[in-house]
């Protein structure tokens, strides 16, 4: 019977042994590494036990605000004080949660995001509101999509407006993002030439020029064109005959 030999501890431990003293070697070197650092700090005059400078972060936890004061779909909002800078966008979204207007593209481009400010001459005008601040609205009166249909006294929506409704009968949408930008593109419109009524040559241009501004990610532009024109030729008192 062979008598069982002992296995070196190294070789148990798969260890290498020409590793474990090059390993070894390393580790002397960086303790002689360290213990010149140590000599040369304390040659000039630095304390070999002083600690390392503590960053201290300073998170923006002080901003200044803003109060904001606005009639929105016929209601009076605030005052309520926002950060300074905010972008009605978020306003609408975070401290009215009405969350209808689209944030697109966040530059001013594709203007889902607009809304509708009613000046006090009668007029209005479509706004983005990605690139607007809040306080710019400050003491405005506004409407959102959330304001163009007709509720009941529960907040039901018992009635589309007429260019909601044609927007349906047409299938005008696809993914309908950029929808609610169109809605109030095209009610701005409509609205306009209840003023001023176009020659009926005229409405084509007109119609083009209301929406150009406007970007349909899904390129439904003929079927929203279709939809509008649908309204004005159908809604009396818009267009006339001639210039």
């Amino acid at each position: 019977m062979t008598a069982p030999t002992q296995t070196p501890a190294s070789a148990a431990s798969g260890v290498n042994p020409a590793s474990a003293v090059a390993a070894s070697g390393t580790v002397a070197a960086a303790s002689s590494s360290s213990g010149a650092s140590a000599a040369a700090a304390a040659s000039a005059g630095v304390p070999a036990s002083a600690p390392a400078a503590t960053v201290v972060e300073r998170p923006l936890t002080h901003f200044r605000t803003l109060p904001v004061s606005v009639k929105v779909n016929g209601e009076i909002v605030g005052p309520t004080d926002v950060p300074a800078g905010l972008m009605m966008i978020d306003y609408l979204h975070e401290y009215l949660h009405l969350t209808g207007s689209r944030l697109g593209c966040g530059q001013g481009i594709c203007h889902a995001c607009v809304v509708i400010v009613d000046k006090p001459d009668g007029t209005s005008e479509e706004v983005r509101t990605c690139i607007t601040g809040a306080n710019f609205f400050n003491g405005k009166t506004i409407r959102t999509i959330e304001g163009h249909a007709k509720r009941n006294e529960a907040g039901e929506v018992v009635e589309l407006s007429p260019i909601q409704q044609k927007f349906l009968e047409h299938f005008s949408f696809q993914c309908g993002y950029c929808t609610p930008g169109f809605v109030n593109a095209a009610t701005v419109l409509i609205e306009r030439l209840k003023r001023q009524p176009i020659a009926k040559d005229k409405v084509e241009q007109t119609i083009t020029e209301a929406l150009n501004d406007h970007i349909c990610r899904c390129t439904g532009y003929v079927r929203y064109y279709e939809a509008v024109k649908d309204v004005v030729m159908t809604t009396p008192g818009l267009v006339k005959d001639a210039a």
